[in-house]
């Protein structure tokens, strides 16, 4: 019996790829003041660079933890601008969009708005990967966001590792995907979008075997295969960055490391 369950252990262990996870749950991985210092740091670097719109990515989970390639497991836009606070007055700041999966109903997802705190709070490796998009693309990742074209780009149905030139599902990166294709082609049709991220947009191959594909959807209610015909390709960090390099839309591609006084940098 005890065989039977360390062997059902593995398998669960094993039958879980990394993808995009768009969760919104604290990892508390590092203390509430540590999170709202790494989060001021980032928000110093967008600032210094004059940036108004960013796509920033952090991993809610180790990176031993993540497969070769992926970095991230979460990424969302920063945008700067007016915020109106508690006692009435506006001040200017960077609020977060974001794609979440729905707590209760895993395999659905939503479109929230929150903080640059609330975004490292769900960070366990005190790294953020940050595009800033040129000037031209900031101004038309932002007339996406401010328009009804924002909501229709979402898809619910929601996948974990959710095929990026594919219709029937979506996680966090391959919205942030379709926002910045929408932006740089100015397509709103989402068929449209995904026959050209199919002939333009290269896509990271996650190595995962039959017996993973068999077994992951036991242990996670997330993962989903329907929409790969073949191997399992997602949108990340590297590949969205690589993306946006190759069609000149992004100024900078960089990394940020939460730096707290007395501690040492965080090993990669």
């Amino acid at each position: 019996m005890l065989r039977l369950i360390a062997c059902l252990i593995l398998v669960a262990c094993l039958a879980q790829p990394a993808g995009a996870e768009s969760d919104r749950r604290p990892v508390d991985r590092f203390t509430l003041a540590e999170a709202a210092d790494f989060s001021k740091q980032i928000e110093r670097e967008l600032a210094q660079r004059g940036a108004y719109v960013a796509l920033v990515f952090r991993s809610g989970r180790p990176r031993a933890d993540l497969p070769d390639g992926i970095r991230y497991t979460h990424g969302a836009f920063w945008v700067y601008g007016p915020i109106e606070t508690v006692d009435g007055e506006t001040v200017y700041g960077y609020a977060v969009y974001n794609l979440y999966h729905d707590e209760e109903d895993t395999g659905r997802s939503r479109l929230v708005q929150d903080w640059p705190l609330d975004f490292t709070r769900g960070d366990a490796v005190g790294q953020a990967g940050v595009i800033v998009p040129t000037p031209q693309m900031q101004v038309r990742v932002l007339d996406v966001i401010a328009s009804d074209t924002y909501d229709a780009l979402h898809q619910p149905a929601y996948s974990l590792l959710s095929n990026p030139t594919d219709l029937r599902f979506q996680n966090c990166t391959e919205f942030l995907l379709d926002v910045v294709a929408s932006a740089a082609w100015l397509r709103t049709d989402r068929m449209q979008i995904k026959v050209n991220l199919a002939a333009y947009f290269s896509p990271t191959e996650l190595r995962i075997g039959w017996w993973q594909r068999l077994t992951a959807r036991w242990f996670d209610r997330r993962i989903r295969f329907d929409d790969h015909e073949g191997p399992v390709h997602i949108a990340t960090f590297t590949s969205i960055a690589d993306f946006m390099e190759a069609f000149s839309l992004a100024d900078e591609i960089f990394e940020v490391e939460a730096r707290f006084p007395g501690d040492e940098p965080p090993s990669p």
